[in-house]
């Protein structure tokens, strides 16, 4: 048997925790998708005791207090009622998450008012005066040279650009250049590599030293600074915090674990060169990757509420299964720039690889055992996948790599030599009882075996197929996935 040879003892996956303004829509998906599958993959590799996955909401900031006060809520219900909508839907995407955390969570309220108080103490950070510009959207400071041509952020142009003048804490971020730069320089630290050389053209610009706090009476709603009851730690410093807060207690933060973050593209910088030099500060381990993403538009548009266009994961699900949601994702990627996706390239891609592909195939072979009356042992699926550990198997491989598309592809492929071995042998019209056992033996464990290594993708398929071809006989069952 091949195996992958990279198998870290222990892991921990991170989403990016998403900010409770507004209840998340399809584009947040794909991170979701991908972060849950390579759990799922890590939990059959190495054991679910040895896997950590967070995700959850930033609920701090002034783009959630400005939402909680347009309608016209308290800030505490409004940040409540978005992060409790927005557990649903991820939850409608079959996400296996181990903690779903809040930042207005106690334990992570008192570690992130740590963390603060120790960069204090170790002179990391000091009180000065801010003036420049601040883009709400992004809950970030920026420089001309980050904006377009018409002064907006490329990220948030329907918002206009603030200008700040205000005294806040700073954290002597141009302090920690040279590590960060060695850090980045790194193999797999930033993937894709496009991304990596972004940051460093952002360290060559030179780091100028960060707020890395608010007056309260700007924002009222956010973690106080230790000892200084005037000001709010800044929600990026906050926020980042979450991963230590969930992972740290379970074990999740020392030297034999891998740390993986998928994040989107617009909030790289933060988790590449200040999450880093907060740690840095600390004396804490650093993260192993940050797996970069891009956007996804819809119809070829950005998805947002002003165009009319949002979509919500629910939805989705509620229309076509959650297994085709995270099908029509996982074989989009890697989603390493802008990806655009439609409802009608969605059902093209439904029928002919999960109706008419994985669905037919497992129907038919279901109907000839079942009508053959043999009763099938398990028996290794050579010529289809590797025999002995199936995850640590060449087909996995690609998911060593976070290429959950590529494993999907090398998945696709044994389907495609299965439907060859049908056609090939004629399994309904063999007269030769012996040779039709042995035909309809070999297709019944290839889908078993299909079916097993389906689970981290599409995981209630799979059990379905599992639970069709039983030991104790074969059943023939609705459609897995009804044509549209």
């Amino acid at each position: 048997m091949t195996t992958t040879n990279n198998k870290p003892q222990k892991i921990l996956i991170t989403t990016a925790i998403d900010y409770a303004n507004s209840v998340i829509h399809v584009g947040h998906a794909y991170e979701k998708i991908l972060a849950d599958c390579m759990a799922r993959y890590y939990r059959k590799l190495i054991g679910p005791e040895n896997v950590f996955f967070v995700t959850g909401t930033d609920e701090h900031g002034t783009s959630t207090y400005k939402a909680a006060q347009k309608a016209g809520e308290p800030v505490e219900e409004y940040t409540k009622k978005v992060s409790q909508e927005d557990k649903e839907q991820i939850d409608s995407l079959d996400i296996s998450y181990d903690r779903f955390i809040c930042t207005t969570n106690e334990d992570h309220k008192k570690v992130a008012s740590e963390f603060f108080e120790k960069a204090l103490k170790t002179g990391a950070i000091y009180k000065g005066k801010y003036e420049g510009l601040y883009c709400e959207g992004c809950e970030a400071y920026k420089t001309l040279t980050e904006l377009d041509e018409n002064g907006k952020c490329p990220f948030h142009v329907s918002r206009e650009i603030q200008k700040v003048e205000e005294e806040n804490y700073f954290l002597k971020w141009s302090d920690f250049a040279e590590d960060l730069k060695k850090l980045i320089e790194q193999k797999d630290f930033i993937l894709p590599e496009t991304r990596k050389n972004e940051m460093l053209g952002f360290l060559t610009q030179g780091l100028q030293d960060l707020p890395v706090s608010r007056p309260k009476y700007k924002v009222p709603w956010g973690i106080p600074v230790p000892g200084d009851e005037e000001q709010v730690i800044y929600v990026w410093y906050d926020a980042l915090v979450n991963y230590y807060t969930a992972a740290k207690p379970k074990g999740f933060w020392e030297d034999d674990v891998k740390i993986v973050h998928f994040v989107g593209k617009d909030i790289l910088r933060w988790h590449s060169l200040l999450w880093p030099a907060m740690l840095m500060n600390l004396g804490l381990r650093l993260p192993n990757t940050i797996y970069t993403h891009g956007f996804v538009n819809l119809d070829g548009q950005k998805i947002s509420k002003s165009l009319g266009n949002v979509i919500y994961p629910k939805d989705l699900v509620e229309k076509y299964g959650v297994d085709a949601v995270r099908y029509y994702f996982l074989k989009h990627g890697p989603i390493t720039e802008d990806v655009d996706i439609s409802l009608a390239h969605f059902e093209e891609v439904y029928n002919a690889d999960l109706a008419n592909g994985l669905g037919n195939t497992v129907a038919r072979i279901a109907k000839m055992a079942q009508n053959s009356g043999i009763r099938f042992k398990v028996e290794d699926s050579a010529n289809i996948g590797d025999s002995g550990n199936i995850w640590d198997s060449t087909w996995a491989t690609p998911l060593t790599e976070f290429r959950a598309d590529l494993a999907l592809q090398n998945i696709r492929n044994m389907l495609s030599q299965l439907d060859k071995h049908i056609n090939e042998n004629e399994p309904w019209g063999q007269k030769d009882s012996k040779k039709l056992e042995e035909i309809l033996s070999f297709e019944v464990n290839s889908v078993r075996y299909i079916a097993q290594v389906l689970e981290p993708f599409l995981p209630s398929t799979s059990k379905k197929i599992q639970e069709q071809y039983q030991m104790k006989g074969i059943t023939t069952t609705n459609a897995l996935f009804p044509r549209l």
